[in-house]
């Protein structure tokens, strides 16, 4: 079994698709239990089994957003 930090964590958990392919969920840990894991992310709140996880860690807070500086006047 892939071990999880604590809800509230933010982490990226690797899990199979029922096509077989491997697809992430990166967000907020929400919930884990025995049976699944609810990972709040871009995509919404994905909850994921855990006979599907490949793996999973927690990961650093997401990069402060960039400042557009204008373009100079040509």
């Amino acid at each position: 079994m892939v071990r999880l930090p604590e809800p509230g964590a933010r982490v990226v958990v690797r899990y199979l698709l029922p096509t077989g392919q491997a697809t992430d969920a990166l967000g907020e840990l929400l919930s884990a239990d025995e049976e699944a894991v609810v990972v709040d992310g871009k995509r919404g709140v994905e909850r994921i089994r855990r006979v599907d996880i490949v793996a999973a860690k927690p990961v650093p807070p997401p990069p402060a957003p960039r400042i557009r500086r204008p373009a100079p006047d040509a």
